[in-house]
């Protein structure tokens, strides 16, 4: 939203407001107002604005509000907690509350002793992903005439296994010789593996309908689309991991920052501007997009990335480096420089070691190179130390302070 690295970001990670209660409140951190959003570069340039789905970056009556960002329209979760359940008693509508009765109040983490009789109690018959996908519809088709930004970022597949009956049923049932109890948090379901390659499915499906609604109204080669992910595989819930060989032979996962954490897919399509079933390595992150979309509107605006236009259209390179931290769990940072990759995998159990891979030829980051190599340490210690400003909000406690500094080009000797 801001084109700014997790290392200076205003918003860092999940701060919650709030309770899990319908009456608890809701919503994160709100992004302060000073912050400057793509939304609202694109809106003074004459763009009409929507955002559907989650919105994890202020709730109601705040200055983080999406409307308070740049956004002439809102629909979805204006809470990340509230986007656990798939079917909830109500969402947003710009800065009204949309109900949805029929869906009652089902707690999005609950965990069973034994299989119930029925498992349809989990699930109501709204399901807010269809909801968000009419109205993302919808707006398309008002703005048909005029410049448009969409964003759309889908609650699916996270994490709470829900989808309607005929999505989970195109997949075998024995894919699922056991249900999940929530045992791992979040609701239990007969299916759970039928159920998260459903939900996938529905978001492929959801996108599938905005591409066409787009070359429906002819539309296509005015627009750019840009498909992707904020993060890797998750592993919590009733989500396996395994099963789905979803990070391929990537480490980690989710909440972490190696490549299984932070490397995802990104596809884009702009009929005739962006080739056609091409693949390309270029390294690039969110918030490049910043840069992209601020250049497309004929706006200088960078902060922390570079445009990817020249890379869509063949001729661009990717970033030499890219900075990330993740301030929550045991907190880590990691920087890739060239061809290496520095981590820092537990910040609060093991301060300031540093792993360093070669991911031209480790990928998957098996062969850690920090005890032969202190040279490479060092250098990524250092740029570590440039990338990263101290938060109040979201502190690092082993980085900020001084003895962390001084320290700054520890190596771990274990492998």
């Amino acid at each position: 939203m801001t084109g700014k690295h997790t290392g200076r970001s205003a918003v860092r990670g999940n701060k919650e407001v709030g309770g899990w209660g319908i009456r608890e409140g809701e919503g994160q951190m709100p992004l302060p107002a000073r912050e400057r959003t793509i939304a609202e570069i694109l809106q003074a340039k004459g763009y009409r604005t929507g955002a559907f789905g989650k919105w994890g970056l202020g709730g109601p009556g705040t200055e983080g509000h999406p409307m308070a960002q740049g956004f002439d329209a809102f629909f979805g979760y204006l809470c990340q907690r509230q986007a656990h359940g798939h079917t909830p008693p109500y969402l947003w509508k710009n800065h009204d509350v949309y109900l949805l009765p029929e869906n009652g109040a089902i707690h999005p983490h609950q965990r069973l002793e034994q299989a119930p009789s029925d498992f349809d109690k989990y699930m109501g018959p709204m399901y807010a992903p269809q909801l968000i996908l009419d109205e993302a519809l919808k707006f398309v088709e008002a703005n048909k005439d005029r410049p448009f930004f969409l964003y759309f970022p889908s609650a699916l597949p996270h994490a709470a296994l829900q989808a309607p009956k005929e999505w989970v049923d195109r997949y075998p049932r024995e894919w699922d010789p056991s249900p999940y109890l929530g045992d791992k948090s979040y609701l239990p379901t007969e299916r759970p593996r039928a159920t998260y390659a459903a939900m996938i499915s529905f978001l492929d499906h959801s996108l599938g309908a905005l591409v066409e609604k787009v070359d429906e109204l002819g539309l296509g080669r005015d627009t750019l689309i840009v498909f992707t992910s904020d993060n890797g595989a998750t592993f919590n819930g009733g989500v396996d991991l395994a099963f789905f060989r979803s990070n391929g032979k990537l480490r980690g996962h989710k909440t972490q920052l190696y490549e299984g954490g932070v490397r995802v897919p990104f596809v884009a399509r702009w009929t005739g501007t962006v080739p056609a079933r091409e693949r390309r390595q270029a390294r690039a992150a969110m918030f490049d997009l910043f840069a992209t979309f601020a250049e497309m509107a004929g706006d200088r605006a960078r902060e922390d990335g570079r445009s990817l236009l020249p890379t869509l259209r063949r001729d661009g390179s990717g970033h030499e480096s890219l900075y990330f931290e993740f301030p929550e769990g045991n907190q880590s940072q990691a920087l890739i420089w060239g061809r290496y990759k520095g981590v820092r995998p537990n910040l609060k159990q093991r301060g300031l070691e540093m792993e360093v891979y070669d991911l031209e030829t480790d990928p998957g980051e098996t062969r850690n190179l920090a005890p032969d190599r202190p040279d490479l340490v060092k250098e990524l210690a250092a740029r570590m130390a440039k990338a990263h400003r101290p938060s109040k909000d979201f502190p690092l406690a082993a980085v900020d302070s001084p003895q962390g500094s001084k320290d700054s080009a520890i190596a771990r000797t274990g492998s």
